[in-house]
């Protein structure tokens, strides 16, 4: 028993590793900067691409606290290619299928692997317009 409680923990941890490993080094990494209804500011690392002049987050799930303050707050900070700037985050849900198929194109292997744990349905696409 206790042979397969450490095979169980030996494979969430790499299968975990390698959601970490796909999601942070699979491609560009942007960090976004939202704000809470209390004015504090939280990070998170996301991926990016680009289409027609636009830049292009995805949600993974409408649940996601990242999601709900930009929701809330659409005035948001993104770090790129070190650079900080101001948009207005913009939800598109009809075009989430088009971004998923350039997140697919963009970040290849790493996109499939977490797809993996991605209920796509519940995914959502973001247009950033510059603000400054």
């Amino acid at each position: 028993m206790r042979g397969f409680i450490l095979l169980v923990a030996f494979l969430v941890a790499v299968v975990g590793g390698a959601f970490m490993l796909a999601s942070e080094y699979g491609g560009e990494v942007v960090t976004l900067w939202t704000t809470d209804e209390r004015g504090i500011e939280y990070s998170t690392s996301l991926w990016v691409v680009e289409d027609a002049g636009s830049q292009w987050l995805r949600a993974g799930s409408i649940d996601s606290g990242w999601y709900q303050r930009l929701r809330a707050r659409p005035e948001i900070k993104l770090e790129r290619n070190g650079e900080l700037r101001r948009y207005l985050a913009q939800p598109h849900p009809d075009q989430t299928a088009r971004i998923n198929a350039l997140m697919a194109r963009d970040y290849g292997f790493a996109d499939r692997l977490i797809s993996i744990a991605r209920d796509e349905s519940r995914s959502v696409a973001i247009r950033l317009n510059r603000l400054d």
